[in-house]
């Protein structure tokens, strides 16, 4: 599909709450495999909707364990603490520390349109988390403890394994 420009902090797309999803189009279905394609472009673990413009309650996530997609999500349980390092692809170059619960359970719809429940911890709990507040306006930077660090530069060298010879 496409990639799709990443908003980022200070648009005002970002700050504004989405509005519920009612039925599947074929224009929702494209924006899902953008929105996938673009997170996977941009080595994310997790993008919203709002994220590329577009004010639909619709989050992707991949932790590492294949794609997740939630339309419509609310977290229904949350229990225990953790507190760990947090970054956003609307907030390029910054990490912060975050305290976020470390069980999540979220109801939501999948691309069928059909309930399901989806329970997740540690980094799947802070995905949900930092995702489903991108559908109400608010960014991870509200919830940091102390300062905004700056990231490494990334550097493309380095990630190179061919052995020259």
């Amino acid at each position: 599909m496409a990639i799709r420009e990443v908003r980022e902090m200070g648009d005002d797309v970002l700050e504004k709450q989405c509005k519920p999803v009612t039925k599947m189009t074929l224009r929702t279905k494209i924006l899902i495999e953008d929105m996938l394609d673009t997170m996977y472009e941009k080595m994310g673990v997790g993008l919203a909707a709002p994220q590329v413009g577009i004010l639909k309650q619709i989050v992707v996530i991949d932790v590492g364990e294949g794609p997740i997609v939630l339309i419509n999500p609310e977290i229904v349980e949350t229990s225990g603490e953790q507190t760990g390092e947090e970054g956003c692809l609307s907030v390029p170059g910054k990490w912060g520390i975050v305290t976020r619960p470390n069980y999540v359970k979220v109801r939501a719809l999948n691309e069928n349109m059909e309930e399901f429940e989806i329970e997740g911890e540690e980094l799947l709990a802070r995905a949900f988390c930092h995702e489903i507040d991108h559908l109400g306006g608010h960014l991870y930077v509200e919830k940091v403890e102390g300062e905004l660090h700056d990231s490494p530069a990334y550097n493309e060298e380095d990630m190179e394994y061919e052995v020259e010879e």
